[in-house]
């Protein structure tokens, strides 16, 4: 399919928590370049975007980056971060609800608890990005921590079922999503590997960001 010419162009939103400068901000922003350069109409929302400190590409007009949840906190005295993670991805899913038409494709990265409430957007596709199962990213090591992220794991590995497509980056990462989200696997639900996930070509020459 030659770029610029896709026979059925779609409407695409891209949800992310945070479009700062970051491994995962760089697939998402070569995701949204990419499917525009195909004819789809892309838009991002996110809960933070910081002009003075982001790629180049978000702040180009290429596509549209909406900002919703940005007075929110990150962290309540340098904890609860994937808490507040949460309450800043919900805010901004509910306001992409209420507040903008339907979507044939919703790209959710990173934060799968928006996932229910996308999937209220009947018309549209959900899928997730998964770049390694968070609650392996997360430290278990006292009573409290456990007690804590309990709820946060259980939640992540429900609603991550819930797209109707998993991607994930390589084989090693299908396979720890096999092996950690055991009841996923169990009812044959496994995520589909996207590979290589970023442009390798940008890598020639030196990047270009703010």
């Amino acid at each position: 399919m030659a770029k610029g010419k896709a026979t059925s162009k779609l409407n695409i939103a891209i949800i992310h928590p945070d479009l700062g400068i970051g491994g995962a901000e760089r697939l998402i922003v070569d995701a949204a370049v990419e499917l525009a350069s195909y004819g789809h109409k892309v838009h991002i929302f996110t809960a933070h975007h910081d002009k003075n400190r982001c790629f180049e590409e978000t702040i180009s007009g290429t596509f549209p980056v909406t900002v919703y949840g940005s007075f929110l906190p990150r962290h309540v005295f340098y904890r609860l971060h994937a808490l507040c993670a949460y309450l800043r991805c919900l805010f901004v899913a509910f306001c992409m609800l209420f507040m903008w038409p339907s979507f044939d494709v919703i790209i959710a990265d990173q934060v799968s608890v928006v996932i229910p409430i996308l999937k209220l957007k009947r018309s549209a596709k959900i899928v997730f990005y998964c770049h390694f199962p968070d609650l392996l990213l997360a430290q278990h090591t006292t009573f409290l921590r456990k007690l804590y992220r309990t709820p946060i794991d259980y939640v992540e590995e429900v609603t991550t079922g819930m797209a109707d497509l998993i991607l994930v980056n390589s084989n090693f990462t299908a396979s720890t999503f096999a092996n950690t989200f055991i009841h996923l696997n169990a009812k044959g639900i496994r995520p589909a590997v996207l590979y290589p996930a970023v442009n390798v070509d940008q890598f020639k020459e030196p990047s270009s960001f703010k």
